[in-house]
């Protein structure tokens, strides 16, 4: 744990590189766009579970609007990335475990119901490869939050395969939040390394026209992650 002057620091540092991200608001700055920045900021772990948003030094780094910042913050509690805590402030949420396999669950219906969706191949399955191969890269560079993220993208794009935007939409916030988790964990390698090669196997199954297979495949896939991530979870928020 951090002590107070520690924790004073990592502030400073954090808001300071918040500041940053200010010219990505322009001249239309808006409630959605503010969320889109805080999101990205939470899914990268800047911001890690647990951490007080300060009104105050938040729409100060961002250079926005009390209101504006209020709507964003209201907007990542609907997404369950942030909880409002009364007289206490905003807070960026931690994931417990049940609501760990609820996510898993909710990631088992969309996930394999994509897959089982398809049609007849050819898959456009682009986006599902270039994930494959950039996990790849990360794991012989040993940038292991590197392949968190590639990891990420793969799942990203097996969905992707169902051509709904709505789809989509789902699984970005189900990721997000299912980030929240990863960044309690201290062994990023643990838990994505092992799965690389079955990345790259559902890709094969699905280039080789085999969609039912492959949805075979990325259900067990999901039920062996979500046990081994669930212990370890739940274990390692026991410590804390």
């Amino acid at each position: 744990m951090k002590n107070g002057a520690d924790r004073r620091i990592a502030e400073a540092s954090s808001l300071a590189e918040l500041e940053s991200d200010r010219a990505l608001l322009g001249r239309t700055s808006t409630a959605e766009r503010v969320a889109d920045i805080l999101r990205d900021r939470i899914a990268t772990g800047f911001f890690p579970p647990g951490t007080r948003l300060s009104e105050d030094s938040v729409k100060g780094a961002l250079g926005v609007s009390r209101n504006t910042l209020r709507e964003a913050f209201r907007l990542l509690t609907h997404e369950r990335l942030l909880v409002h805590e009364l007289n206490r402030g905003v807070f960026v949420r931690v994931v417990t475990v049940d609501d760990l396999n609820d996510i898993y669950r909710v990631r088992a219906l969309v996930e394999c119901g994509a897959v089982r969706g398809l049609g007849r191949p050819p898959y456009p399955l682009e986006a599902v490869e270039s994930a494959v191969l950039a996990g790849e890269r990360a794991a012989q560079a040993r940038a292991w939050q590197d392949l968190s993220t590639a990891n990420i993208r793969f799942h990203q794009g097996v969905v992707a395969l169902a051509g709904s935007p709505r789809a989509d939409e789902l699984m970005r916030g189900v990721l997000a939040e299912l980030r929240l988790v990863f960044h309690v964990m201290d062994d990023p390698r643990r838990f994505h390394a092992p799965y690389l090669v079955r990345n790259r196997h559902i890709l094969e199954v699905l280039q080789s026209g085999d969609a039912l297979e492959a949805e075979r495949l990325l259900g067990s896939y999901l039920e062996d992650s979500r046990l081994q991530l669930a212990d370890a979870y739940a274990q390692r928020v026991s410590e804390s």
